[in-house]
């Protein structure tokens, strides 16, 4: 029997939905480049619930105690007296979203000595020490693309309320005011903006494809170049370097991931790289970003806003200077987390538990480390010794 630890974020304080805006999703079977979507022989949940939250148990409950399987499914992940730090000792599996995760640091996996995989419902691993995870042979995998497309749109609607000024406005319908000047003082259309996104994976080159009606200038930087006919479909500028990017862009989109090479990529120095008034968009990673030369840059005008759904930690505490800075549009790291991307997220967790406990191989684009070593996704996306430790001494 193995011992499953289940993380997942707290039910809605309201109560779980008694009924759904929608009961049905569109059905996709494929992403963009071919791969298909989670496939397990079988799900016990509807797709489109709440299957993210505690209650939702990523809808593992009946699966995992049929094959006699133990699973504790909990909110509570940090400090010494919670849940996931008391349960440790001898849990053989541990998941978590990136919405809401658990940080698997080398201290937790030395409590651990039966732990063997690691799953991240969603996509991102750098809250696990990838390199602690290699040593102790531990199995780190993550539901791929899962919800690439659900960060996408995320970010298009934070670039679109940001320049257009969307959500003052909407406030001041709120207030029951009809304030038109105050709205439109600081609201612009985005056509014929340069937009620059900085790595252009999966989320990165999606977003420049939904930007691509706009009639918008697109730049990316990357490490590797798109393939020339990807530049020519889509009139991408290729730049060398972040601050080449940063210069000429009026809107900056964040899509890398976090490393140490990463790790405060935007700082005070950086920042005054960027045009002047200039709009910042991170949902990638809130470490990819020196805390406060965001809220300095917001205030002195030097950036015209930020929108992030991305923090650290997360969740984020209630003084967070990034709750209360001028022009945001922050949201608590919903952008992967919808209930079309929670039905897949969750399918995929399903057949990387069944791949595992019936000895079968994860597929390549699931799997970070395997067999103590950078694996599948994983070998492209982190390089030998600069995987984050999953905890704030990254």
């Amino acid at each position: 029997m193995a011992k499953v630890i289940c993380v997942l974020y707290d039910d809605p304080e309201t109560g779980f939905p008694p009924a759904y805006a929608r009961t049905t999703l569109p059905t996709v079977t494929h992403y963009p480049d071919g791969q298909t979507v989670p496939s397990p022989t079988a799900i016990d949940f509807n797709p489109g619930e709440l299957l993210g939250s505690v209650s939702g148990e990523l809808g593992l409950r009946s699966y995992l105690e049929s094959l006699g399987h133990e699973l504790i499914v909990t909110s509570s992940k940090d400090g010494s007296d919670s849940v996931l730090e008391q349960e440790l000792h001898d849990a053989e599996i541990i998941i978590s979203q990136p919405f809401w995760p658990a940080y698997m640091t080398a201290e937790r996996m030395a409590k651990a000595p039966k732990l063997k995989l690691i799953i991240t419902a969603g996509i991102g691993s750098d809250h696990t020490d990838l390199e602690a995870a290699s040593k102790h042979n531990i199995t780190v995998a993550e539901v791929t693309y899962s919800n690439s497309h659900s960060v996408a749109e995320h970010v298009v609607m934070m670039m679109l309320s940001l320049v257009r000024n969307y959500l003052p406005s909407n406030e001041w319908v709120r207030k029951g005011g009809w304030n038109i000047a105050d709205c439109v003082s600081r609201s612009y259309d985005i056509e014929g903006m340069h937009v620059g996104t900085i790595a252009s994976g999966r989320i990165g080159l999606r977003v420049l494809r939904l930007l691509k009606p706009f009639d918008v200038n697109l730049h990316y930087y990357d490490r590797r170049r798109l393939p020339l006919e990807v530049e020519q479909e889509l009139g991408l500028t290729y730049h060398e370097s972040v601050a080449s990017l940063t210069k000429v862009c009026d809107v900056v989109n964040l899509q890398c991931p976090l490393y140490p090479e990463t790790e405060h990529m935007i700082n005070r120095a950086s920042l005054k790289d960027f045009k002047k008034g200039a709009y910042l968009i991170n949902t990638a990673r809130g470490k990819l970003c020196e805390r406060d030369a965001i809220v300095g840059a917001l205030e002195s005008g030097q950036l015209a806003g930020y929108a992030g759904d991305v923090w650290f930690p997360q969740p984020a505490p209630s003084d967070h200077p990034w709750r209360t800075m001028p022009n945001h549009g922050m949201t608590p790291h919903i952008s992967g987390s919808s209930l079309s991307a929670q039905a897949r997220y969750a399918a995929g967790t399903r057949e990387i538990l069944e791949c595992y406990f019936e000895n079968r191989p994860i597929r390549d684009e699931y799997l970070i480390i395997k067999d103590g070593k950078l694996a599948g996704v994983g070998a492209k996306s982190y390089g030998e010794g600069n995987a984050t430790a999953g905890a704030e001494k990254a």
